[in-house]
């Protein structure tokens, strides 16, 4: 995403470009295949509401820049309520046909191996960084690389779904149109299921880690197995909350639901939300079968879990995001501690004008903190404390205050100050 959306913005200005792809060359554990801008885990870019939420204004940013990713994701959006679903394989070909069509972007297909010592470059390595390159990094920075496990969730067909037991509707009835309103299957339990189905997780085979490895999850994609082992009403009050919908097969209220979400135009997959797992492939069918209307489900693709690379980037980048011992490189997206694919886009975004800008003579500042783009950038080279540096998703928390002039303002109407402020401030960026 970072890497396929910097060498859009840097074309975009004039400037040629040069992307270093090393698939289908070289395969990655989660990747499938050598499309630029895979989408390897969820299809959701989130809420798409740009007036209260900060993701949906991030998307508002982007698509005012011209981004690429956010011009493809509405092209090729799927119906999801107020989120913005993307069919992930005609998106991402979409993204690389533009790319290799661009007169002035040639895609290479080869490792990079080692930080290149002359030229402007931008490492956008994505959510995994191959161990040659990760080396490097460690040698040039003179510390370790931080790392996460990110855990992929299943995608299941939809014609193998019990429909007798599951319902389509998106939680609240949320969305303008009625595909919208029904664009999740539920599939409801008992607390006796419920309490069944905690105890397989609990007991499945689980993925080794290698020697050395640590299991530090990002919050925002913990296996479910994980939030299960921090007590047994955590997945009921996370991605199995069984609020907003109403079962139409039974006035009985669920005591948990599992929501799927679709994953292609067809609406022939769907993947089960929030349900990003370490389990064993022979492990999460046997469990993922217990949940009610999923009893006979076939799965185009079993969860998984991979290991996610970032640095200190208060540390070791300039508000430029240039690495600061090596002023030619710029680090995007992930790598950086950003979370999700569009707050990496979105680091792309700025990388890619920022090493543009440098090569045509011209200084171009970070946008202001009261953006989105802004705050992720100024919590990334300076706002986080480095000593607990983590991977972070853009929230609100990261904007500077909104002054209550007379007196407090509800969370909604709040949210709307800082929105509006975001786009006056971001608009003026872009000049």
């Amino acid at each position: 995403m970072a890497g396929s959306e910097a060498a859009w913005q840097a074309a975009s200005m004039g400037v040629p470009v040069v992307i270093h792809e090393m698939r289908p060359k070289v395969a990655t554990f989660a990747h499938r295949t050598g499309l630029l801008a895979e989408m390897v885990c969820s299809n959701s870019f989130r809420s798409d509401d740009d007036e209260r939420n900060a993701v949906g204004l991030l998307h508002w940013e982007m698509r005012a820049a011209g981004g690429l990713i956010m011009e493809m994701a509405t092209a090729h959006r799927l119906p999801a309520g107020g989120a913005l679903a993307v069919d992930r394989d005609p998106f991402a070909e979409g993204v690389t046909a533009r790319l290799r069509a661009h007169p002035l972007i040639t895609v290479s297909e080869e490792e990079i191996t080692s930080l290149p010592s002359d030229g402007q470059w931008i490492i956008a390595t994505g959510p995994l960084t191959s161990g040659a390159l990760a080396e490097s990094i460690r040698a040039a920075t003179g510390a370790e690389s931080l790392a996460f496990f990110d855990a992929i969730a299943p995608i299941v067909y939809a014609d193998s779904v019990d429909m007798s037991v599951a319902w389509m509707q998106s939680r609240y009835d949320k969305g303008e149109t009625v595909e919208e309103q029904t664009a999740y299957m539920n599939c409801p339990m008992d607390k006796a299921q419920y309490e069944a189905f905690i105890d397989a997780v609990l007991a499945a085979d689980k993925t080794e880690f290698h020697e050395g490895e640590t299991a530090g999850y990002f919050d925002g994609c913990l296996p479910i197995e994980v939030m299960a082992e921090r007590g047994r009403e955590t997945l009921r009050f996370g991605p199995m909350k069984p609020v907003g919908l109403t079962n139409p097969h039974s006035a009985v209220k669920p005591y948990a639901v599992v929501q799927l979400r679709r994953d292609n135009k067809l609406g022939t997959l769907y993947n089960i939300v929030g349900f990003q797992t370490k389990m064993k492939y022979g492990a999460q069918t046997d469990v993922f079968r217990m949940i009610p209307g999923l009893q006979d489900a076939s799965f185009a693709r079993l969860g998984g879990i991979h290991r996610n690379t970032f640095i200190n980037s208060p540390t070791l980048l300039d508000d430029r995001m240039r690495l600061r011992s090596r002023p030619n490189i710029r680090f995007a997206g992930q790598i950086t501690g950003v979370e999700g694919y569009v707050e990496s886009a979105a680091m792309g975004l700025l990388a890619g004008r920022m090493a543009a800008a440098e090569i045509l003579g011209r200084d171009l500042q970070p946008p202001p903190p009261e953006t989105a783009t802004g705050a992720l950038i100024t919590h990334i080279t300076g706002g986080a404390e480095a000593k607990t540096f983590q991977p972070m998703n853009v929230n609100f928390g990261l904007f500077p205050p909104i002054d209550a002039k007379g007196g407090r303002r509800g969370r909604k109407d709040r949210y709307k100050a800082y929105t509006d402020r975001a786009k006056e401030a971001f608009t003026a960026w872009l000049g």
